[in-house]
């Protein structure tokens, strides 16, 4: 993939004028600040002619002021990955990073996406929607006694408690409710978590992710330091291309495109399964596509690139809108 990389940067002065989308109103704002400057110095180091923008409430009459070729999508959660920013940039007819509107919007949802695998056999914990009718003591006994709560619609672990008794799963129910109206309780799975980037139709090297913390929240996330990040994952090779094969068809079945990253637990019965699907995956010091680009031999910078490639290969809206309108309902 490094060739595949440099021959992007070759290119990188025929795209046009690019905008990185970043800031924007959700939680996950200041993520998205930190990965939106990353990426923005990233194209500019690798000669392209990037410009940023904080998505406030009037981004669109910004963004139309600044008169790009194509998009980098960095906004994370609710109006920025679900979906919204990718609609609105269609109607502008801009081409942008990252999956379509329908993609963007299952993969935002957990409890669609679980509904969904679910349905076609993939490997997904056993989930129960919660309420505040909900009978906390027969909801934990039916998920084997622990259970994550989280927000269906949130990222970055926004939202999210592990709990071992009713009092706690109602108390996480009514933290997470905070983010969301759709919350679910997921079966707790006690073995070792995993994540694949894709870039571009390629799932890269698996990591193993360690924290001292209960599970990988948004401190171990973002803030700690003692996050331990394993790259090689230490599986062996056949089980590292099952992971691999797994988050791909995960990826794939939601029509995911460009790049993403799909993160995976293993169970107690030494089986993985899908958590979910990030379509815009956080770019910040602490992030794990970056990680994984890396354990390629990919600069930060050459990431970036690759990731706006993708963006010009899938559907240039501008120049093709019948044919991209096509592809997107397909």
């Amino acid at each position: 993939m490094a060739s595949d990389m440099n021959r992007s940067a070759l290119d990188a002065d025929q795209v046009g004028r690019v905008v990185v989308l970043y800031g924007g109103w959700s939680g996950e704002r200041e993520v998205s600040l930190a990965g939106g400057v990353a990426v923005l110095k990233g194209l500019q180091k690798a000669g392209v002619d990037a410009l940023g923008l904080d998505a406030g409430q009037d981004w669109m009459e910004q963004l139309r002021a600044l008169a790009p070729a194509r998009v980098f999508i960095m906004l994370h959660g609710s109006g920025g990955e679900d979906g919204v920013v990718q609609g609105a940039l269609e109607s502008m007819g801009l081409p942008y990073t990252g999956s379509s509107v329908l993609a963007s919007a299952l993969a935002m949802d957990k409890m669609r996406c679980k509904q969904f695998w679910s349905g076609i056999g993939l490997p997904t914990a056993p989930f129960i929607l919660l309420n505040k009718h909900s009978d906390w003591p027969q909801v934990l006994k039916s998920l084997g006694g622990s259970a994550m709560v989280k927000p269906a619609s949130e990222g970055s672990s926004l939202g999210m408690t592990k709990v071992d008794s009713a009092s706690e799963l109602k108390a996480a129910w009514q933290i997470a409710s905070q983010y969301d109206s759709c919350v679910l309780a997921e079966q707790w799975l006690s073995g070792a978590e995993y994540t694949v980037a894709i870039v571009n139709g390629k799932a890269l090297r698996t990591i193993k992710l360690e924290t001292e913390r209960t599970f990988y929240d948004y401190q171990a996330k973002y803030i700690a330091d003692d996050t331990r990040y394993l790259c090689p994952c230490g599986l062996s090779a056949e089980r590292e291309a099952a992971i691999q094969a797994l988050a791909l068809e995960a990826y794939q079945s939601l029509g995911c495109r460009g790049w993403g990253r799909v993160d995976l637990m293993e169970g107690a019965d030494g089986e993985f399964y899908v958590l979910e699907v990030n379509t815009v995956p956080g770019m910040t010091d602490h992030s794990l596509v970056p990680m994984a680009a890396a354990a390629e031999g990919l600069s930060f910078s050459q990431l970036a690139v690759e990731i706006l490639s993708a963006c010009n290969s899938s559907s240039d809206l501008t120049q093709q809108p019948e044919t991209a309108a096509v592809e997107q309902k397909s």
